[in-house]
C-alpha cells in the first residue's frame, strides 16, 4: 500500500495539500511531503521504528499534521492525546499504550516533562529536547497493509473508563470512501477544520483530503469570527462542527456562499438547530458516528435535512446498523432499542481484551446508544443507555467526575448527572454531600482543576444532607436533576 501523499505528489504536486488559516501559510503537496520525509526522519533519529507508538500532545497546527503522515511513513503508530486533559489522566493513558515518544509544544511541555515516556518538543522549550534539533536519519519507508494499525485513539467510551481504540489504514480508507459517496468531493474542495486533531472529527478531515486529493485548511481551534473569515478567504466547501459550533456562526452571520456542507456531529444536533441553520443558508448534515467507526456511522444530506430535522440520515456506504432489544433480539423498523454497528469502518478491537468482551456482539459494535430506523431506512438517535454527558461534543461520564469529587476528605458522597445547556448541548452538574462542615464551592472547583480536564468539571454544584434514592437504593438520578436545576 502507497504513502497517500508521496502519491498525490506523483500526480497532483502543485494542488494546495494544507493551509495553515492562523498564518495565511499553505503548503503544496510536494513542499508537505518534502517536510514529511524531513519529520519521519527525525523521528527516526529519536530512535522511532516500524510498530512503535508516537504520542502527539499538541494542539492544531501544522506540525502535527506532519507528524500524522510521517508516523505512517515509518510505519509508527499514531496516538494522538487530548491536550485538555489533566496530568494524571494523560499519565494513565500513556501508561496504556506505552508509546516511545511523546511529541509535544511549549503549551503541553509541562505536562510532557512528567510523563514516563520520552518528550520530545516542537518548540525551543526549556526542560525539553527540540526535535528540529534532531538531525534526520535514513530510513527505509514502510511496507503497510490495510489491516495494519494506523492510530490509536482514546475515547470515553460507555463505562467512564477511556478505552483505547485501534483503527487500522482499511478503516481510514473505508471511512473516506463512504464519506465521499454521501457528500461528494470536487477537485477544488477545501474543508476546514476547527475541530482538534486529536477527536477522530478532527483527524479525519486531515486523512480524507489527502487521499481526495483536495485541501485542508487548518483552524487554531474554535473563534465564530475567526472561522466565518476562514471559511471566505479559503472558498471553503466543507467544515466539520459540533452543535454548540454550528450555534455561535449562526450567531455571528452565518457561512459563506460557497459552502457545500457543513458535517455536524460529536452531539446530537436539535432539530430546532438544522430548521436554524436551514433557514440561513448553511448546508447542515446532521451526523452519527464514533471513534470506533472512525467518524461517521450515518449522515443525513442537507437536501434532506428539512424534511426529517431530527435525523441522523441513512447509514454510509458499506455500513450496517442493527437495533437491538434488551435480550439481543433483533427489531423491526420503529422500534427503539440499542444501536449495533458493523461493516468496513469498525475497528478490530480495543487494546483491552476485555472492552472487546463487552462491546462486541453477533451483530457487530455495540454503540451504547438507542434509537431506531425507520421503514425508509432513515436512522434516528434517542440518547445513551448509559448516563454519560455530551458536553460540546466532549463525552464525560458522571462516575468518573463523582469519583474525583469523592476523594476530597470533605466529600461523604456526591452524585453526577447532566443538564441541559443551551449552549453546550449538557453541562456537568454535581450534588455533593459534605463530610462534616465540607469544602466551599470553590475549593471543590480548585480541587477539580487539578485532577479533570477542563470540560468535566462540575459547572453546577449543589450541597445536600443525603443523595435522594429510588426504593432499591440507587441514586435517583431524576431527583439529582430537579434538586440541581434549582440552582440555576
Amino acid at each position: 500500500m502507497r504513502d497517500i501523499v508521496a502519491l498525490q505528489t506523483r500526480s497532483n504536486p502543485d494542488a494546495t495539500a494544507l493551509v495553515d488559516a492562523a498564518t495565511d501559510a499553505s503548503w503544496t503537496f510536494r513542499e508537505l511531503d518534502d517536510e514529511i520525509e524531513e519529520t519521519a526522519g527525525r523521528l527516526a533519529a529519536c530512535g522511532v521504528q516500524r510498530g512503535d507508538r508516537v504520542a502527539v500532545l499538541m494542539a492544531n497546527r501544522p506540525a502535527f499534521v506532519r507528524l500524522v503522515f510521517a508516523c505512517s511513513r515509518l510505519g509508527a503508530v499514531l496516538v494522538p492525546l487530548n491536550a485538555r486533559l489533566a496530568p494524571p489522566e494523560l499519565e494513565a493513558q500513556v501508561e496504556r499504550v506505552g508509546p516511545a515518544l511523546v511529541v509535544c509544544e511549549d503549551d503541553t511541555a509541562a505536562v510532557a516533562r512528567d510523563l514516563p515516556v520520552p518528550a520530545v518538543s516542537v518548540d525551543a522549550t526549556e526542560g525539553v529536547e527540540q526535535f528540529g534539533a534532531r538531525t534526520p536519519e535514513s530510513f527505509e519507508r514502510a511496507e503497510l497493509s490495510w489491516t495494519d494499525t494506523r492510530a490509536v485513539m482514546f475515547t470515553s467510551g460507555t463505562t467512564g473508563d477511556p478505552k483505547a481504540v485501534r483503527l487500522t489504514y482499511g478503516n481510514f480508507a473505508a471511512s473516506a470512501v463512504a464519506s465521499a459517496f454521501r457528500l461528494g468531493v470536487l477537485p477544488g474542495d477545501s474543508w476546514l477544520c476547527p475541530l482538534s486533531l486529536y477527536h477522530m472529527g478532527g483527524l479525519s478531515v486531515v486523512l480524507r483530503s489527502a487521499l481526495y486529493g483536495t485541501t485542508a485548511v487548518l483552524a487554531r481551534g474554535f473563534d465564530a469570527e475567526s472561522v466565518r473569515t476562514a471559511l471566505a478567504d479559503y472558498d471553503c466547501t466543507g467544515v466539520s462542527l459540533v452543535p454548540t459550533m454550528l450555534s455561535r456562526l449562526l450567531d455571528a452571520g452565518g457561512v459563506p456562499d460557497s459552502l457545500r456542507f457543513a458535517l455536524v456531529g460529536g452531539a446530537p444536533t436539535p432539530p430546532e438547530l438544522v430548521e436554524r441553520a436551514l433557514d440561513a443558508g448553511v448546508p447542515v448534515c446532521p451526523t452519527f458516528g464514533m471513534t470506533e467507526t472512525t467518524s461517521q456511522v450515518a449522515t443525513l444530506h442537507a437536501s434532506e435535512a428539512r424534511e426529517r430535522p431530527n435525523s441522523a440520515g441513512r447509514p454510509l456506504l458499506g455500513t450496517d446498523v442493527t437495533v437491538v432489544g434488551e435480550d439481543g433480539e433483533v427489531l423491526p423498523a420503529g422500534e427503539t432499542g440499542e444501536l449495533v454497528v458493523s461493516g468496513p469502518t469498525v475497528t478490530p478491537g480495543y487494546l483491552s481484551e476485555d472492552a472487546n468482551t463487552a462491546k462486541f456482539c453477533e451483530h457487530g459494535l455495540r454503540t451504547g446508544d438507542v434509537g431506531y430506523m425507520d421503514s425508509a431506512g432513515y436512522l434516528y438517535v434517542g440518547g445513551r443507555q448509559t448516563d454519560q454527558i455530551v458536553t460540546g461534543g466532549e463525552n464525560v461520564h458522571p462516575e468518573e467526575v463523582a469519583d474525583v469529587l469523592r476523594a476530597h476528605p470533605g466529600v461523604a458522597d456526591a452524585a453526577v448527572v447532566g443538564l441541559a445547556d443551551e449552549e453546550w448541548g449538557e453541562r456537568v452538574a454535581a450534588l455533593v454531600v459534605p463530610n462534616g462542615e465540607g469544602p466551599s464551592r470553590d475549593a471543590l472547583r480548585a480541587f477539580c482543576d487539578e485532577r479533570l480536564a477542563g470540560y468535566k468539571r462540575p459547572r453546577t454544584i449543589a450541597f445536600a444532607d443525603e443523595l435522594p434514592r429510588t426504593a432499591s437504593g440507587t441514586v435517583d438520578r431524576e431527583a439529582v436533576r430537579t434538586r440541581l436545576g434549582d440552582e440555576n
